[in-house]
């Protein structure tokens, strides 16, 4: 039953266009939505606030021959999936009425109206987010009807009414998109608003850098010991001299002396580490070096990067045979320390002597990656600081994901235009997703049946130790067990059964 009628125009094509009311049953999708990529959580938040509230936008519909009466849905197809979900699910008719837009025009006039349905969508700021939860909370609703409601997790809901929480000061910087979701989340590390308030007030005069990392530490650390990486990287004397302040206990060591101004260390650290990482790209040919005070490469520092594979130099004939003389040194000090007549003196400098050439060995046997020189160019690397305040130049390489690969990232088929170079450790056929995937999901698959089953635990340590020693090799030190480790970096796979079984396992781990 139509509502209402009114002509307009699409660019310069007359069109028809009425409101009215389609039973679900005669709505089919069109072939000539713009939409093609989409997200299985926000499509379940759609079908959720739908199931809610019921469908607050109409969808945009042309009359098509077959089926006979049917109407193909141009913009909307989201919606349209998940009223088709609740019907499946039962909670409403298969015959139930949805209100439509209906354009009676060409095929192009469709499918601009599909592109600018699309185009004129705008995303929800982070801030009026907190503030619409916060309302919803003050008027009786609880965290878990709020969840509910729109599709959303518990831990989504209570994460936006915290930073709801957030100094003014800061809160209006989300909200004037002055400062991004994930700086605004560091902040609220603390609830202590006037600490978010301060830091933030040292953030915009130039103090420390501004990256959430960064804002974390300052948040939940006042002070920083003497012996911490960042205070051995810049040194007192440089701290001094920025203007830092040092409280000191004179009856106790370094470790109790304190360096109060956390704002002014990470400036002096950030600003070193930044021009250590460009000498270190200029030297090393790489495209670029991003630096990080952090010991390791986090998930948020290789967001839009994927990691390059790279194979490390295999041993010389000399090398081999100088691991092959040492590992003979580190066995004839192993039998030192199992002979029941060795004296204590003697067993510590036995075990000195064993860590000093196991350190030789492994410096010879683990060789770092080599990057190809025409690779060069188009990767990078993380400049991080150990525990010890010493600069390092991470081994992994990364090199940014294109718009093609992110826009389709599982429908790359491996196959290189005339001139390029093929990606390294790709196989014909399969996106670098589905192989990073398949790498994360056989981990865990190995890892919760070496769990479950004590005695493929022991077969697989006895094949590690023989395959060792087979391959030449040999570390010399005693059996150990490692947490597996991921075999990519920056990529999950939270909703893979293999993945939950193995965090399950983890978690009701007996650890007496």
């Amino acid at each position: 039953m139509s509502d209402g009628v009114r002509k307009g125009r699409t660019g310069s094509h007359p069109e028809t266009v009425m409101i009215k009311t389609i039973p679900l049953n005669k709505l089919v999708p069109s072939a000539r939505n713009v939409r093609r990529a989409t997200d299985k959580q926000a499509d379940a938040q759609l079908q959720a606030d739908i199931d809610a509230r019921g469908l607050l936008q109409n969808l945009v519909v042309t009359s098509v021959a077959k089926p006979k009466g049917s109407f193909a849905v141009e913009a909307g197809g989201r919606r349209l999936r998940a009223l088709l979900a609740l019907a499946g699910e039962g909670k409403i008719a298969k015959t139930h009425e949805v209100c439509c837009l209906v354009i009676e025009g060409g095929p192009a006039e469709a499918q601009e109206a599909s592109l600018a349905e699309n185009f004129q969508r705008l995303s929800m700021n982070p801030a009026d987010e907190c503030l619409a939860f916060q309302q919803l909370i003050e008027q009786g609703s609880d965290v878990e009807g709020i969840a509910r409601r729109f599709g959303l997790t518990v831990r989504f809901v209570e994460g936006r009414l915290r930073l709801a929480s957030l100094a003014p000061i800061v809160f209006e910087a989300l909200g004037a998109c002055e400062i991004s979701l994930e700086v605004a989340k560091a902040y609220a590390a603390t609830p202590d608003q006037e600490r978010q308030a301060y830091v933030f007030e040292q953030m915009g005069q130039g103090y420390g850098c501004a990256h959430p990392d960064s804002i974390r530490r300052m948040m939940t650390q006042a002070t920083a010991g003497a012996t911490d990486r960042r205070a051995r990287f810049v040194g007192e004397e440089a701290y001094l001299a920025a203007g830092g302040r040092i409280e000191r206990d004179l009856f106790a060591d370094d470790a109790a002396t304190r360096w109060l101004d956390v704002a002014i260390l990470e400036r002096l650290a950030c600003e070193k580490m930044e021009s250590l990482a460009a000498e270190a790209a200029a030297e090393a040919g790489l495209a670029w070096v991003k630096s990080s005070l952090e010991h390791w490469i986090g998930d948020g520092q290789t967001e839009g990067l994927r990691r390059v594979p790279l194979e490390s130099p295999p041993l010389t004939d000399e090398e081999s045979a100088l691991v092959n003389e040492l590992e003979a040194k580190v066995e004839d000090l192993v039998g030192i320390l199992e002979d029941e007549e060795t004296s204590d003196e003697g067993r510590e400098a036995a075990e000195t002597k064993i860590r000093e050439l196991n350190g030789r060995i492994d410096a010879i046997a683990n060789k770092p990656p080599v990057i190809p020189d025409a690779l060069k160019p188009s990767v990078g690397a993380f400049l991080i600081l150990d525990e010890h305040g010493r600069p390092r130049l991470d081994t992994s390489v990364y090199t940014e994901i294109s718009a093609e690969e992110e826009a389709a990232p599982d429908n790359e088929s491996g196959s290189t235009s005339a001139g390029s170079s093929a990606k390294p450790g790709r196989v014909a056929g399969l996106s670098q997703r589905l192989v990073d995937e398949l790498a994360i999901q056989r981990r865990d698959i190995l890892s919760v049946h070496i769990a479950a089953d004590p005695g493929l635990a022991l077969d697989l340590a006895i094949f590690l130790m023989i395959d060792r020693e087979a391959s030449g090799e040999k570390s010399g030190s005693s059996l150990v067990a490692s947490p597996p480790s991921d075999p990519v970096f920056g990529f999950k796979t939270p909703e893979a059964t293999a993945t939950i079984v193995r965090a399950d396992a983890t978690e009701v781990l007996d650890r007496g």
